[in-house]
């Protein structure tokens, strides 16, 4: 394989292969974390517990972020997002992943009005005017509503717009997967809740050296996420096998594995 020479990077601190060979997909998560912004008092949403989003979930929690909610149909992948430090997994067949990370967060335009308007009443009893106060407030950003940071990594039609729908107002919804296919989303709901929507994509070089320097330093721990090991000969059967999604989240190749066969790790 021929590489680019300026973007390769010494493997240190001895890191073992099949942990450095993590980089990569880490990478993806590390730079949508980013994106969200999320500071570690806020609460975090990840929905889609396939490989990215317990890059996610990992990386998250890597940062001290003190709550996230994990939700996937999937038990098996709800078992995973826990092993990988989920505080709470969810079955949105039958919860919320939203009502789960509620903490006072505003669900209604009327509620947001209520707030609006206590805050000012509150402000009145003080000997300055109101709107005076209202901006020293805003400027230390105490009168910034609480809201969850939503990190959508199902990728197909139909979860965006089900994502704002069901997200409280003023939420941040970083959307990671990747949907191939058209897809329709309610403009006026977002305007409503006034959603904040930011799109992902792959991940800077310096995003990728932090990344694998985490892996060195053993600030993100990685060994939930590989479920298996194959040989060459195996590649094709762990692609039907990771399509099943229960089990498996990433299944590492050896090319030194003579067998085909592919073993939990």
């Amino acid at each position: 394989m021929l590489v680019q020479e300026s973007l390769t990077l010494r493997v240190p601190n001895g890191l073992p292969d099949e942990v450095a060979v993590l980089t990569e997909p880490m990478a993806v998560g590390w730079h949508a974390v980013n994106r969200g912004e999320v500071g570690r008092k806020d609460v975090a949403v990840v929905v889609g517990c396939g490989p990215v989003g317990l890059a996610v979930v990992t990386l998250l929690k890597g940062r001290g972020v003190r709550t996230v909610v994990a939700s996937d149909p999937s038990s098996g992948r709800r078992a995973l997002a826990t092993a990988c430090g989920a505080d709470v997994v969810v079955d949105p067949a039958s919860d919320s992943p939203y009502d789960a990370a509620s903490t006072g967060h505003l669900t209604t335009a009327p509620a947001a009005l209520r707030a609006a308007v206590d805050g000012i009443e509150t402000m009145a009893r003080l000997p300055v005017p109101w709107w005076h106060t209202w901006r020293v407030l805003e400027k230390v950003g105490v009168t910034i509503p609480k809201a969850p940071v939503v990190f959508e990594c199902v990728g197909i039609p139909g979860m965006l717009d089900q994502v704002i729908t069901g997200a409280p107002l003023f939420s941040r919804v970083v959307v990671v997967g990747v949907c191939m296919g058209d897809d329709t989303v309610r403009p006026s709901m977002a305007i409503n809740k006034e959603i904040d929507l930011r799109f992902v994509l792959g991940y800077t070089p310096l995003e990728f050296r932090d990344t694998l320097h985490a892996l060195a330093d053993g600030k993100v721990g990685v060994t939930p996420l590989v479920t298996g090991v194959t040989g060459l000969d195996g590649v094709a059967d762990a692609f039907d096998v990771l399509g099943g999604a229960e089990r498996h989240a990433k299944v590492l190749v050896d090319p030194t594995l003579a067998d085909s066969g592919i073993f939990s790790r």
